[in-house]
C-alpha cells in the first residue's frame, strides 16, 4: 500500500465540484484503481 497526502483546492467542472489529481500520480492512479479518500475541510469559502 502506498500513501500520499495531497492538499488541494476544489475545482469546478460544469455544475460539479471536482478534485484534480496531480499529473505525477497519473501512472499510479489509472482507471479502475480503487483508492480511499478522506476529506477534511480546512477552509470554507
Amino acid at each position: 500500500m502506498t500513501t500520499f497526502r495531497i492538499t488541494k483546492r476544489i475545482a469546478k467542472h460544469g455544475k460539479q465540484a471536482i478534485i484534480v489529481i496531480p499529473k505525477v500520480l497519473q501512472q499510479m492512479l489509472k482507471p479502475n484503481t480503487i483508492v480511499e479518500l478522506q476529506i477534511k475541510v480546512l477552509e470554507a469559502c
